[in-house]
């Protein structure tokens, strides 16, 4: 069945500028400036004032299918993903995790690279490479701090660091050796 119009709307709030031109919603702020693109939905984008005179962002499916209604909250929701992103930042904290061998981390590349050494006590050096916009920390002794303003983003450069430490050809069950995400949130709130 398909519903004529389905629409929903989220306030702006004052210190970000939003801007919509052909599904390419960018949003810019004290953090700086995100774009993203939702050419692939078929949903309308219009940026309107309520009658107190808030600006919203009302996104509109006509002739909508359930899955087509539901992109409506999803793209909702990377809409807000960039609003956060670009006024408060995103942080991810990761642990190393060892039983023996003790996980030797070095920041390289100005704040933009590590190299992981003696996990497992392997004499292989795993290099890494952060992505765009991602800037890595190491606060305590067995923890480092991802920040950037993308979501998406930290949240791959903290994938990658974690798949770079997998256990090979043993019981992952006894190995837990690692380095995992223990936190994810802003870094507004944190500072």
């Amino acid at each position: 069945m398909k519903t004529i119009l389905s629409s929903e709307t989220m306030d702006i709030p004052d210190n970000v500028i939003i801007k919509v031109k052909a599904k390419l919603i960018e949003a810019e702020g004290p953090r700086g400036k995100l774009c993203r693109d939702f050419k692939h939905l078929n949903l309308d984008f219009q940026l309107i004032k309520d009658e107190s005179g808030k600006r919203k962002l009302k996104v509109e499916a006509w002739f909508g299918s359930r899955k087509t209604s539901a992109a409506i909250r999803t793209a909702l929701s990377h809409v807000e993903n960039l609003i956060t992103g670009v006024t408060k930042g995103y942080r991810t904290k990761m642990r190393f995790v060892y039983a023996h061998f003790p996980i030797n981390a070095s920041i390289t590349n100005g704040n933009k690279g590590i190299e992981i050494r003696n996990f497992l006590g392997e004499k292989k050096v795993r290099k890494l490479h952060m992505l765009e916009g991602v800037s890595i920390l190491r606060t305590q002794k067995d923890e480092l701090v991802l920040d950037g303003k993308d979501i998406e983003l930290v949240s791959r450069s903290a994938a990658l660091i974690n798949q770079k430490c997998h256990v090979k050809n043993k019981d992952i069950r006894k190995f837990l050796d690692g380095i995992y995400v223990s936190e994810k949130g802003t870094i507004a709130e944190e500072d």
